[in-house]
């Protein structure tokens, strides 16, 4: 029986393969994350805190406005009256954020804080 001329083997192309690796390689370097993610230190408080001393330092922060004890105050009224009413930059300043106000306003007026010289926040419920 006679089969015809013999066929001349195939080799097997490997262009589909490198095309699937670097498909995968493009969908793992977009999927992941470049970078780390931004970190804001607080320590816990009860330690060996010197506690609260002076008058009242009550930041509550709101979607929009912020209230230096119970006074409506905007960012830089805030920074002219904290020093009036501490001993020094140390002291304890408490925040409290209304209910609805997203975790990334408290950590921008934390960080306004933070870049004057305020070191020592108290977040509370």
């Amino acid at each position: 029986m006679d089969f015809g001329a013999p066929r001349r083997k195939h080799r097997m192309s490997l262009t589909p393969m490198i095309d699937v690796v670097f498909l995968l390689l493009v969908f793992f370097m977009l999927a992941s994350q470049f970078g780390t993610p931004a970190q804001v230190s607080l320590s816990l408080g009860g330690g060996a805190s010197s506690g609260y001393t002076g008058p009242a330092r009550l930041i509550r922060v709101g979607d929009e406005a912020l209230q230096l004890n119970g006074a409506a105050r905007n960012e830089g009224d805030i920074l002219a009256a904290l020093p009036g009413l501490m001993d020094g930059p140390e002291d304890m300043i408490i925040l409290r954020a209304d209910e609805e106000v997203p975790m990334q306003r408290v950590i921008e007026v934390m960080e306004w804080l933070g870049a004057e010289g305020y070191s020592n926040l108290v977040l509370v419920e």
